[in-house]
């Protein structure tokens, strides 16, 4: 049975996953938002996160412009989970997933780490 679990209530596991962040690689990230969306595209409904924007090591020296963004999408994530504790450690590979993709590291090598 998936988890039921109110928005304000997931948008503060996103929190914790991103205040898990090490100091030292929280400081490198630059102009990202992070919006918790409830459904994932139509395209890819199971999709449970998404970076939207230029990855660190391919920006141009004066890189200007919207901030990139990153997704996380709520339904996927209860749908795939059978308790709380469940859902929180999803949460955090999924943003430790996305941040990392910032930084641009690939699928294959986040799969090698353990978080894809």
């Amino acid at each position: 049975m998936p988890v039921d679990l109110g928005r304000e209530e997931f948008e503060e596991l996103v929190a914790d996953a991103l205040d898990e962040i090490p100091d030292e690689i929280a400081a490198l990230i630059q102009n990202v938002v992070v919006l918790v969306e409830d459904d994932a595209p139509e395209d890819d409904p199971t999709l449970l996160g998404l970076y939207d924007g230029v990855a660190l090591v391919d920006r141009i020296a004066n890189h200007t412009g919207l901030p990139d963004r990153i997704f996380i999408f709520r339904g996927p994530l209860l749908d795939m989970c059978d308790d709380l504790e469940d859902l929180a450690e999803e949460v955090r590979i999924t943003v430790v997933h996305e941040v990392a993709h910032h930084f641009g590291i690939d699928d294959h090598r986040l799969h090698d780490l353990g978080y894809a």
